[in-house]
């Protein structure tokens, strides 16, 4: 049976409420730098769902609060310092982005130097298990191919989270479920100290920036945020996931992180299938498929969340065992009926939630107005 180590966790707590604290006290004096140095989202196209100019670089709100927190509680050894100067980097990538706009082929470049550092650093995906079940080898080592497979990782989970930035409180909340996964997950495995802490960091800055991003959004994470967080979860998914539970090491980080990997990667394929650019913006994520049905901007961040949550839950339940398992099967079942339950009641009710019944006419009529109002792109998708 797995035990909690109780002196981390209190350690862990102390971690998450310092971060939270330190987040939630830094966002006004970065919303404020954000409108004196015109970081500034301002809706002019209908690709934006807010109706009025919204601040950028939030994240800068995130990384004091996740750095502050990591110094005072995780002792700084040669793999933490690089993925915090990692961290620099991407962060840095993100506020130049947020006020002047960066070509596509430029950030990704940077992405690609930001995540050599910790690569360089010892943050490598070592060893994957075999897939070939009939290989006498359980694992695969992967040697030279370790730091590309590496960088591809990093830079591709960056992406990923940065693309479902698309509604408010979404990519800071589904990022928050998965590094809370990922601490649970190194709560009961590891042994590792320092990846708990950094994630519990990690999430405390997540949750203090939460109520300003909730819809209706008073400040937007911007690049900033959202590159910051998927740096943050790749790196740490490979310093606390592929290093530490070996025997299912692809499994557990994909579950993790798999909303926005899988949102991602039914992107790309759906836009070569059109003969688009992977890069070309379009409507066809997640979130756009909920508010096309007719779902507001709360009710599809918040089923998205339970789907990430229901996701993290397996991610838990793989690399648990006992009673601990029973717990968080039971827990998985609740969301998944709750994910049902709000999903076909929303779908018999008006955008306004009025009525229990509507007509094929108010029905259309609520498609098309749902469609006219709640037409938004990619935010961040250049």
């Amino acid at each position: 049976m797995l035990l909690i180590n109780y002196p981390l966790t209190i350690q862990v707590l102390a971690a998450l409420t310092v971060a939270l604290v330190i987040s939630l006290i830094a966002t006004p004096p970065v919303k404020r730098f954000a409108e004196r140095v015109g970081a500034i989202d301002t809706p002019k196209d209908d690709r934006r769902v807010h109706k009025v100019p919204i601040p950028r670089l939030g994240g800068l709100a995130i990384f004091i609060g996740f750095v502050l927190s990591v110094v005072l509680f995780v002792e700084i050894d040669t793999e933490i310092q690089g993925i915090l100067l990692g961290a620099v980097v991407i962060v840095s990538v993100g506020v130049v982005d947020d006020i002047i706009s960066l070509r596509a082929w430029q950030k990704f470049a940077l992405q690609i130097a930001g995540a050599l550092i910790p690569a360089f650093h010892g943050i490598t995906i070592d060893i994957l298990s075999n897939p070939n079940i009939f290989s006498a080898e359980p694992y695969l080592t992967l040697g030279y191919f370790a730091i590309p497979l590496t960088v591809i990782w990093i830079v591709a989970i960056t992406n990923a989270v940065n693309l479902i930035d698309g509604l408010d409180g979404l990519a800071v909340g589904v990022s928050t479920i998965s590094s809370l996964t990922m601490l649970i997950v190194a709560l009961l495995v590891t042994e590792d100290a320092s990846v708990a802490l950094i994630l519990a960091a990690l999430a405390g800055a997540c949750l203090g920036f939460m109520p300003y991003n909730l819809n209706p959004a008073k400040i937007f994470m911007g690049d900033t945020g959202a590159l910051l967080l998927g740096y943050l979860l790749a790196t740490m998914s490979i310093q606390g996931l592929f290093k530490s539970y070996a025997i299912i090491s692809f499994a557990v980080p994909f579950m993790a992180l798999a909303l926005p990997i899988l949102d991602t990667l039914f992107a790309i394929i759906r836009r070569i299938v059109k003969g688009q650019s992977p890069m070309a913006p379009d409507r066809g994520h997640l979130h756009h498929r909920l508010l096309d049905l007719g779902f507001s901007q709360k009710q599809a961040v918040f089923i998205i969340y339970l789907i990430s949550g229901f996701l993290g839950m397996i991610a838990v339940i793989l690399t648990s065992s006992g009673p601990v398992r029973i717990v968080f099967t039971f827990l998985t079942f609740l969301i998944v009926v709750a994910t049902v339950f709000i999903i076909s009641r929303s779908t018999l009710l008006r955008p306004n939630g009025k009525c229990d019944k509507c007509t094929l006419e108010q029905t259309q009529e609520k498609f098309d107005k749902a469609e006219s109002q709640t037409k938004i792109g990619d935010k961040h998708e250049d």
